[in-house]
């Protein structure tokens, strides 16, 4: 294999001056042109605050925002997974009544709106089913020791409904993509391979356990990754229905304190934080697979 020496071209130092120079036309703009008192001294209180009961530092409105957001990513890609699984594997069944429940749910999901998507589902599906659940009567009722994880796990006892609202309805929302990916990392198997199994006397289920899933999520694992960054982006579209993640806590923020550019600037670093690294992890696994390949 060719190695690819990088070097340093003029059109590179021709990118990279246009790219200071707008840089620094966006902040001359801002600090002489824009009509605006910047304080920044009162942000980093509404990150971390000293508790004088506890006598510690903890965590302040933006930071449990994060927090909120983080459990609504993890949680939210485990539910959209296991559905997306699902969905893939009947997109790919045999049964042509499997096919067209699972063709009707990813199209319906893929091409209405998110905000539509939410709505729906929060005031519709979920104002309806999640009485029926309990879950704020169970929250009452667990043990102090759950008690005390549940605000870290999931949410407190006063939001759990509504933060499973919100979960199932991002999760209901990104397995449809989900569903897409798997469906593409099994159809990627070769013909040849399933006939091998079939020859060695493998019933379809065992096929797809031993042979055709454990190939199929390997190649996908990359796309399946950035979905999950794409998560907790999209997470944010639930501050409409007021959960307490990261952009909701801005918003109110914003309103109390008008420090509107600050406030926003402060997110956007968040978000940033959350998803960079991730993008980082997901870019070398993706080498590290191909490497191996």
């Amino acid at each position: 294999m060719l190695s690819r020496h990088r070097s340093f071209h003029w059109l590179d130092a021709v990118l990279l001056a246009l790219l200071f120079g707008a840089a620094g036309f966006v902040a001359y703009r801002i600090t002489v042109h824009l009509n605006y008192t910047w304080n920044w001294s009162v942000l980093p209180q509404f990150l971390f605050r000293y508790d004088r009961e506890t006598d510690r530092w903890v965590a302040n409105y933006l930071i449990q925002g994060l927090l909120t957001t983080v459990r609504l990513t993890l949680w939210g890609s485990v539910l959209a997974l296991i559905l997306g699984l699902c969905m893939a594997l009947a997109r790919t069944s045999r049964s042509l009544y499997w096919r067209l429940v699972a063709r009707t749910y990813i199209e319906l999901m893929r091409n209405l709106p998110p905000l539509v998507i939410v709505f729906l589902f929060y005031f519709f599906l979920a104002d309806q089913l999640m009485p029926l659940l309990h879950l704020d009567t169970l929250a009452t009722r667990v043990s102090p020791f759950w008690k005390q994880w549940l605000p870290l796990v999931l949410a407190p006892p006063e939001q759990l409904s509504a933060f499973c609202s919100a979960l199932l309805t991002l999760a209901v929302f990104e397995s449809a993509y989900v569903a897409e990916i798997l469906r593409a990392g099994i159809e990627s198997i070769g013909r040849p391979q399933r006939d091998a199994a079939t020859a060695l006397g493998l019933t379809h289920s065992q096929s797809l356990r031993h042979i055709i899933l454990p190939q199929a999520v390997r190649r996908v694992l990359p796309p399946l990754a950035g979905q999950g960054i794409s998560l907790i982006k999209d997470s944010a579209i639930v501050s409409v229905i007021s959960i307490q993640e990261l952009t909701y806590q801005g918003t109110q923020l914003m309103a109390s304190t008008y420090l509107t550019i600050e406030v926003w600037l402060t997110i956007a670093a968040l978000y940033f934080l959350l998803t960079f690294p991730c993008s980082l992890a997901v870019d070398r696994l993706d080498r590290r697979l191909n490497r191996k390949r």
